[in-house]
């Protein structure tokens, strides 16, 4: 088992308030913001990747996700950090993570950006077809000199932007409780007002590590996949979260 260095840990955690302040905050307007000149995907490529488009004819995918986003942006004021958490593997989280930042990107007064927090089995990067050569989260976590800004890739999606795990690691609990972890979070809410960040957690049951993304979020959205999670273990789940930020479980199914 790898885990960040402890020397990185201890510096970030060791730094005092004013040294924070002090350092200057990277740059991260090309990487998040809209941009003219991205090659977009095809609604063919679009669909090979299973993320939703907009067409001429209403689409019930495409309407589901569109009402999520409503319902959170009434619920929730302003810009929001929301965890998007599976019950069990397999019910479907990092498609409604992608899909519901995907909804967000079509109102063009606003951004998304997806973060894979799935250290054990990321699959944001391989299902949308991104080439990482910079590495992702975890890359950026264990190394105390690295830019966000290179570990933020364009998905093809205007308005959409991608944070991928990185090299798999078998525990997350320590990155995502790290000071460096929070610091990420807060440049994008400083830098960014208009941009929502979903963050597509690991699954509640097994490890501890949607407990800790939920502390960091705003928001907690759980994904139930439809027929395989019961009543009893959506419920079990549930419990693991602040009802203050549980907005409620999203229902998958086939995905």
């Amino acid at each position: 088992m790898t885990l960040p260095s402890e020397a990185v840990l201890e510096t970030e955690s060791e730094r005092t308030d004013a040294e924070r302040d002090a350092a200057p905050e990277p740059d991260l307007r090309p990487a998040i913001t809209r941009t003219s000149g991205v090659e977009l995907l095809t609604p063919t490529q679009l669909e090979e990747r299973a993320i939703i488009h907009r067409g001429g004819v209403s689409r019930p995918e495409v309407d589901a996700f569109r009402e999520l986003r409503t319902r959170l942006l009434a619920a929730v004021e302003g810009s929001f950090v929301a965890l998007v958490a599976p019950v069990s593997s397999g019910s479907g989280g990092s498609f409604v993570a992608r899909n519901l930042a995907t909804a967000m990107a079509f109102d063009e007064t606003k951004s998304a950006l997806l973060v894979d927090c799935d250290v054990r089995h990321p699959s944001q990067a391989r299902t949308m077809k991104i080439e990482t050569e910079n590495g992702g989260l975890v890359e950026y976590l264990e190394d105390a000199d690295a830019d966000l800004s290179d570990v933020i890739y364009e998905t093809g999606v205007n308005g959409l932007r991608l944070i991928p795990a990185g090299t798999t690691r078998e525990i997350g609990a320590e990155y995502f409780s790290s000071v460096r972890m929070r610091l990420l979070l807060d440049s994008i809410r400083s830098r960014h007002p208009n941009c929502y960040v979903f963050l597509d957690g690991p699954p509640v049951r097994g490890t501890p590590d949607a407990r800790i993304l939920a502390d960091i979020a705003d928001v907690v959205i759980l994904v139930a996949g439809y027929g395989r999670d019961t009543a009893a273990t959506i419920a079990q789940a549930a419990a693991n979260f602040d009802p203050a930020k549980f907005a409620g479980v999203v229902f998958n199914e086939g995905v």
